[in-house]
């Protein structure tokens, strides 16, 4: 194993075990050199050996209800802020492959993605004592009744759940307004936006064309350029098939998985 002599980076895992592509991702920053740390609402046995597993509820509480209503990554928008606050660690997001190790110097780890120009906060890091960080930490503990930036049919949409609790209310009129949607505005509040960087760096590859890590005749390195750190794999996105199914031989996930050295059949949904 490589000397963990780099900063660490976290994530959370709310789940009872580990998909292969999500043992990959972990692994690959541990062969980076970054201590990493899995966050865990439950007891994952499958995590790669190096791993450090830890209970999420030092960083926070995780409302099973909510997520129950919502999704298993929706309250991870809080906890990320929470758990840089905290810890001054690195967020990744268990399907973020790093290329690259992150230049101990770097301090605004972010970055656009897709064809749309909004931030992602898939792999983040923001200065733990600022303006930005301190935003968003205060929307999420005191959600006001719409958020800031939402439009009319947004708004309208908030009536028609209104029985719902309010964190689920918010999810259900927009699905990203505790992720990337949040992010985007609070960074441009601060002058934080023009900070991020180009998403070549953590985003090579549009969301739009994610099944491209699963086809071998696809040039997924293409993608890439010098300043690339690390390489979305968008599981949220992925088509199921995929998810039940080692990935083709020759293709992007097939070759970092034996690079890395994880058996993807072992760890299939």
């Amino acid at each position: 194993m490589t000397e963990l002599n780099r900063r660490p980076v976290a994530s959370l895992w709310i789940g009872e075990s580990l998909h292969y592509l999500n043992q990959l991702c972990l692994k690959s920053h541990l062969l980076a050199g970054h201590p990493t740390i899995l966050y865990c609402t439950d007891d994952v046995q499958n995590a790669p050996d190096g791993v450090e597993i830890r209970p999420a509820s030092e960083i926070m509480d995780i409302d099973m209800s909510i997520v129950d209503q919502t999704s298993a990554s929706f309250l991870s928008n809080v906890f990320r802020y929470k758990m840089i606050k905290k810890t001054d660690a690195i967020w990744i997001d268990c399907d973020a492959f790093c290329h690259k190790p992150f230049p101990d110097e770097m301090q605004n780890i972010y970055a656009g993605h897709g064809f749309r120009g909004a931030l992602n906060c898939g792999v983040v890091y923001i200065p733990p004592q600022g303006e930005l960080i301190d935003m968003l930490l205060d929307y999420y503990e005191n959600l006001p009744e719409a958020p800031p930036w939402f439009n009319k049919n947004q708004r309208r949409k908030l009536e028609k759940f209104s029985s719902d609790p309010h964190p689920v209310r918010i999810y259900k009129a927009e699905r990203t307004a505790f992720g990337p949607q949040a992010f985007t505005y609070f960074a441009q509040q601060t002058g934080d936006y023009d900070k991020a960087l180009s998403p070549d760096c953590l985003y090579p590859v549009p969301f739009q064309l994610n099944d491209v890590f699963y086809d071998p005749h696809g040039r997924v390195e293409g993608h890439f350029t010098e300043n690339t750190l690390s390489v979305h794999l968008y599981t949220n996105g992925t088509k199921p098939w995929w998810r039940k199914n080692v990935p083709m031989e020759g293709s992007y996930a097939d070759r970092m998985c034996r690079q890395v050295g994880i058996d993807p059949s072992l760890a299939l949904k």
